[in-house]
C-alpha cells in the first residue's frame, strides 16, 4: 500500500529522467524512489532526520541525497519539470498571479548556526525576531489557480511589501527550444500590507496591474478591481496546505538555504498531487 505522501508510480514516471542513473563502475546510488520518500516522510511528519524509517534506507543517506540535490539544483529542475507539465496541460494561470506571506516559528533546533559557507545561505539565516517570536517569514506567489510558483524567505520581522521583487524574480517558467516564457502576469493580487508606493510603482514598470486594496490611511482608489481581488483567497489556502507538512509549520532547520529548499519540496508534492490526483479527497 503506498502511504499517502509516498510517490505513486505515474508521479515517479514524472520525473524518473531527470535523477542521476547509476554508472557500470563505482558506487551505486541508493534506490531514489526510497529515498525521496523518505525525504518526503520527513516533510510531512517534521521528525528528526535520525527517525527516518529504515524502508527508505539509512537516515544519514536520505539527508546527504536531500543535501545533494538542493545544492546541485536537482529540486530546482523537478520543480520546473513540473510546473512546465501543468503549463502544457494549460493548469496555470497567466493572467492572474497572488502573493502572501506567512510567519513561522522557528524551534530551538533553529538556532546558533555559525557563519556557513553554504551557497546562498544569508548572514542573518532568515532568522528574526516579531511580535510573533523568533522565526521565518515566508513569502509565496501561486497563480489563480492556487498552484505554488515560487518561494522567497525573509526574517521574521522584515515587511512583506519589501519582497515583492524577491518572490517574483523566483518564478521559472520554460519551455524546450522556446526560451523561458513571460514570467510576469497581466494582474497581481496581494492584501492591503502590499498597499506601498514603492510596490505601485515597481509593477507599473513592469506592466503589471496591482490589485490591491488601499489601507485607511490612504486615499481610496474607485478604479479597485474587487471582483478579481475575491479570488486571493487562493494564496491563503495555498499557504493553509503547505503548513500542514509539518515541517514547514514549525522551522527546525538551521540554514535557510535547507529549509527553502524544504518548502520547495512541498511545491513539489502539490504539483505532483495536481498531475496525479489522489484516489480519496
Amino acid at each position: 500500500m503506498v502511504r499517502h505522501y509516498e510517490l505513486t508510480d505515474p508521479q515517479f514516471a514524472l520525473i524518473e529522467d531527470l535523477l542521476p542513473k547509476n554508472g557500470k563502475r563505482g558506487g551505486q546510488w541508493n534506490d531514489h524512489r526510497a529515498t525521496l520518500d523518505g525525504i518526503f516522510w520527513l516533510l510531512h511528519t517534521g521528525a528528526q532526520w535520525r527517525e527516518v524509517p529504515e524502508r527508505y534506507g539509512k537516515w544519514k543517506s536520505v539527508y546527504d541525497r536531500f543535501r545533494r540535490w538542493r545544492k546541485d539544483g536537482m529540486i530546482d529542475l523537478i520543480l520546473e519539470r513540473l510546473h512546465l507539465r501543468l503549463d502544457e496541460a494549460g493548469r496555470l494561470d497567466h493572467d492572474l498571479w497572488c502573493v502572501d506571506a506567512t510567519s513561522i516559528r522557528a524551534s530551538r533546533a533553529a538556532a546558533g548556526a555559525g557563519a556557513s559557507a553554504a551557497e546562498g545561505e544569508p548572514a542573518d539565516h532568515a532568522l528574526g525576531r516579531s511580535r510573533g517570536g523568533f522565526g521565518t517569514k515566508l513569502h509565496l506567489i501561486v497563480d489563480g489557480h492556487g498552484i505554488p510558483l515560487a518561494v522567497a524567505l525573509s526574517p521574521g520581522q522584515a515587511h512583506e511589501s519589501k519582497h515583492v521583487e524577491p518572490v517574483l524574480k523566483a518564478v521559472r517558467l520554460a519551455r524546450p527550444g522556446r526560451g523561458r516564457r513571460r514570467r510576469r502576469p497581466r494582474r497581481l493580487a496581494g492584501d492591503k500590507g502590499y498597499s506601498y508606493r514603492r510596490v505601485r510603482r515597481y509593477l507599473r514598470r513592469r506592466g503589471i496591474v496591482a490589485v490591491i486594496p488601499t489601507r485607511k490611511d490612504q486615499r481610496r482608489n474607485p478604479l479597485s478591481d474587487r471582483e478579481t481581488y475575491r479570488r486571493r483567497n487562493v494564496v491563503e489556502r495555498c499557504v493553509n496546505w503547505l503548513k500542514e507538512n509539518r515541517r514547514l509549520g514549525t522551522r527546525h532547520e538551521k540554514l535557510a538555504v535547507n529549509f527553502l529548499a524544504m518548502a520547495k519540496l512541498a511545491m513539489i508534492r502539490r504539483c505532483l498531487r495536481l498531475l496525479d490526483p489522489p484516489d480519496r479527497p
